[in-house]
């Protein structure tokens, strides 16, 4: 993936890669699953509106998996 392609999924709120002490972009592994599961729902010709969309309601979803798993 390119990086003007990441920048502007960054600026949409779509990816929040932690940064060094340089500004370099690091992506953790669940940041990196992301930026997969970007790509995948881009392929599917989904539009970043909507991937946005997509993306905080499998957050969610997991969150409260998650949740359940505890209880």
């Amino acid at each position: 993936m390119g990086i003007q392609s990441l920048r502007q999924y960054e600026a949409r709120g779509l990816v929040s890669p932690a940064r060094s002490e340089g500004g370099t972009r690091r992506f953790s592994r669940s940041a990196v699953a992301r930026v997969r599961r970007l790509r995948e729902l881009i392929e599917a010709g989904a539009k970043l509106t909507s991937i946005g969309i997509i993306l905080d309601l499998q957050d969610e979803n997991t969150s409260l998996r998650y949740e359940l798993r505890r209880k």
